[in-house]
């Protein structure tokens, strides 16, 4: 059985790269049905193809709607989602896991794991590679000790990530310092606090983090008097 893929990448080396290699290694059992940057009309021709597998990145240059992956699988429910070029940002993957993403690949991979991904996918199977699996099990084993994180969320809709940077905010740590202190990139970190301006409907970064801190005590308070 031949597996259709569809590849809607940004970076245009990479996608002429992973053709490539599909072409040459899939050994008549892959084929390449669409090759696409991350555009307005990617998640029409990635419907229009009827692919098996998406190969896709988290954060396109161009994210249609907000949400490129939501929107690719608003079109296409059953296309299995093989995220590629990620960068080891935890929230990224989370946000990823929880997108609906199947497989996922960091930046460093070889050629041979994307072949075993994509063959992984093929017969149904999830691929995550071990440090990123990691991850997700100290995500699941700590979600008891994570406190009022949901009531938080609910009343700011702030997430789990966003929580963690309302308190240096509230040091007043720089954007730059504070992807240095959570490991993340200074633009992963400059979309969260313009989504905390926005969501909190606060003037500025130090009235996000007291909103943060005032939600969070208010959470703890209601905890201890049950």
């Amino acid at each position: 059985m031949i597996s259709k893929i569809f590849l809607a990448l940004d970076n245009r080396v990479l996608r002429e790269s992973i053709a490539r290699l599909l072409r040459n290694g899939g050994k008549g059992c892959m084929e390449v049905c669409g090759v696409s940057p991350c555009t307005s009309d990617s998640a029409e021709a990635v419907a229009s193809s009827e692919p098996d597998i998406l190969i896709t990145e988290t954060n396109p240059l161009i994210s249609p709607g907000g949400n490129f992956l939501k929107q690719i699988l608003s079109f296409s429910a059953s296309v299995r989602v093989l995220i590629v070029d990620m960068k080891g940002d935890e929230q990224s993957f989370f946000d990823a896991v929880r997108g609906g993403a199947m497989g996922f690949l960091l930046r460093e991979c070889s050629a041979a794991d994307v072949l075993t991904a994509v063959r992984s996918l093929t017969r149904g199977e999830p691929f995550c590679p071990p440090c990123l699996c990691l991850k997700l099990l100290r995500y699941i084993a700590e979600e008891p000790l994570r406190g009022p994180s949901m009531e938080v969320r609910v009343q700011l809709g702030l997430t789990r990530r966003q929580q963690e940077i309302a308190p240096l905010l509230g040091d007043g740590l720089t954007n730059k310092e504070i992807a240095s202190r959570l490991n993340l990139s200074e633009q992963t970190v400059k979309n969260h606090v313009h989504s905390m301006l926005r969501r909190t409907g606060a003037k500025d970064r130090l009235e996000v983090a007291d909103q943060a801190r005032q939600a969070i005590f208010q959470a703890r308070a209601a905890t201890n008097g049950q």
